[in-house]
């Protein structure tokens, strides 16, 4: 995220963020096998703030694409939204 993603967004300059939010990288749930934990969903979304704050009037689009165990899903888009109005 830190060497190639966030570099080559801030590069591309967005005008609008969309978010493809799936949320099955979770370690709890099986279909990923990812190993990330809330805060992680929390970071990665506190980092696309940033760059739509930069770069697009902090315009961002999030939609709901997955995860699969529900308990992870709630949590993680909990801290997910909690970013995306600003109460983190």
């Amino acid at each position: 995220m830190t060497e190639r993603w966030l570099p080559a967004l801030d590069e591309f300059r967005p005008q609008l963020i969309v978010i493809s939010a799936g949320f099955d990288a979770h370690r709890d749930d099986d279909l990923a096998q990812l190993g990330w934990v809330d805060a992680d969903y929390r970071w990665v979304t506190q980092q696309l703030v940033t760059v739509a704050d930069r770069h697009a009037q902090g315009r961002i689009v999030s939609l709901l694409e997955g995860g699969y165990h529900l308990d992870a899903l709630a949590r993680s888009v909990g801290e997910h939204v909690k970013v995306l109005i600003g109460a983190d």
